[in-house]
């Protein structure tokens, strides 16, 4: 399985936001970019990560970055996931999980026993030209925000 590393240009792809409209690597051109992996809409980690990064948004636009989530979720779940919960920031609809599996994030997992496949949790931050510039393997859903700003601070 191919896992990007620092330094690598994301793959090209083609996805859907929240709102039905066509995304593509072209879109994460232009600027730097947070690209952060998450299993599921409405979990509790999934939405603790997804809340500390809104509160974070305007930080993270100060500095130049924008926010991409990605899941295996479907646009219908993302709608519903950035309505209640408010978020201000581009979900993409990996359904077939075809970004997830390049960027080396869908992995076998364990959970009571049982195995899947699913999301690793990740982060990566992606400078203008959409090159890979930090990887967070371990995400602190509860201050997702926080790292990358210590990370960005270095």
């Amino acid at each position: 399985m191919t896992k990007i590393q620092v330094g690598d240009l994301v793959p090209a792809f083609n996805s859907q936001t929240q709102s039905g409209e066509a995304f593509s690597l072209d879109n994460l051109k232009g600027s730097p970019t947070v690209l952060y992996f998450y299993p599921k809409d409405n979990t509790s980690g999934c939405t603790l990560e997804a809340k500390s990064l809104r509160d974070g948004k305007e930080e993270l636009k100060r500095r130049g970055y924008k926010i991409v989530g990605v899941s295996p979720d479907s646009v219908k779940s993302h709608t519903n996931f950035c309505t209640k919960h408010e978020l201000n920031f581009t979900l993409l609809a990996d359904t077939d999980h075809s970004l997830s599996e390049a960027m080396g994030v869908w992995q076998l997992k364990k959970m009571c026993g049982k195995e899947y496949m699913g999301i690793v949790r990740t982060t990566f931050l992606l400078d203008a030209d959409a090159r890979v510039t930090h990887i967070i393997a371990k995400v602190d859903t509860k201050d997702s925000f926080g790292q990358i700003i210590k990370l960005l601070d270095k």
